[in-house]
């Protein structure tokens, strides 16, 4: 597997495009913090967003795992223009001329995948105990290190959503269409979710149990949105009569869809090479 993962790392090694985007998205990732210094003046009254609790433990880690997620799509270029350039500069018929199978071609993409999210996942952790510990009204271990499910989630993520993007890179060759085809994906989820929750069930319980096997919903459903998990929202919201019920929680259900689908998505891309005679 280090040989498979090491024909991959040299790959993108020698790709000046794919290391831009890949430095960029840590960059990113690590302007949460700038998030901190951010300052709203209303009616003369000061406040900093990172005074709200954003940062406090354990809700940062639900805070900055669903921000970072948000992100993912720079890396998802880099997984889909890898696939893509083996098309455009014939890498991967040099491959299999070589001796690589074409099962082992598929699996030094997967284990690219997972490397990806790992490093992401780790960088994230990072991050987030240094945000926290700077800014955290509670620092004691057992709150610190209580809700590491949502790093998990984020892992999860990743991994599903990079294998989404290599299954696309595999059907469609070019960087640009496969990119176009997952936003047209995500276009189409949200109509057949509308379809469903206005024009055939009524009912937005069933159009919603529905829709969170979807490829895309169920993998943001792995983290929902912290935001109104904070206490100025919940406060807001029982002046004006609403009480918040979700639940914030991963849930098993969507650990287990998302990790479906991210074998089907590894297997199609391997059925789809299989087929094609390349």
């Amino acid at each position: 597997m280090l040989r498979l993962l090491n024909i991959e790392l040299q790959k993108i090694r020698y790709n000046r495009s794919a290391k831009v985007i890949t430095i960029v998205y840590f960059i990113l990732i690590t302007f949460i913090a700038l998030i901190a210094s951010i300052e709203f003046n209303f009616g003369g009254i000061n406040f900093r967003v990172a005074d709200q609790g954003i940062f406090n433990f354990p809700f940062i880690w639900h805070f900055n795992t669903y921000i970072a997620a948000v992100l993912k799509l720079f890396l998802a270029i880099v997984i889909v223009s890898m696939m893509s350039n083996e098309y455009s500069y014939r890498t991967l018929k040099q491959n299999l001329i070589d001796g690589l199978s074409k099962k082992e071609f598929v699996l030094s993409k997967f284990l690219t995948v997972l490397l990806f999210a790992a490093v992401s996942t780790v960088f994230v952790f990072i991050v987030t105990i240094i945000l926290g510990y700077s800014f955290s009204d509670y620092t004691e271990i057992s709150i610190v290190f209580s809700d590491l499910q949502y790093l998990l989630a984020y892992f999860l993520k990743l991994v599903a959503f990079f294998s989404f993007c290599l299954f696309l890179g595999v059907l469609v060759k070019r960087s640009a269409f496969a990119l176009g085809f997952l936003f047209i994906w995500y276009i189409a989820e949200s109509i057949v979710y509308a379809l469903m929750q206005w024009k055939f069930f009524k009912d937005t319980d069933i159009a919603y149990s529905i829709a969170r096997f979807f490829p895309l919903e169920s993998m943001a459903l792995l983290i929902k949105e912290p935001f109104s998990r904070l206490g100025a929202v919940q406060s807001a919201a029982n002046q004006l009569g609403e009480n918040f019920t979700k639940n914030y929680d991963v849930q098993w259900l969507q650990i287990v869809t998302v990790l479906i689908w991210t074998f089907v998505f590894i297997y199609g891309s391997y059925a789809i090479l299989k087929s094609r005679d390349l």
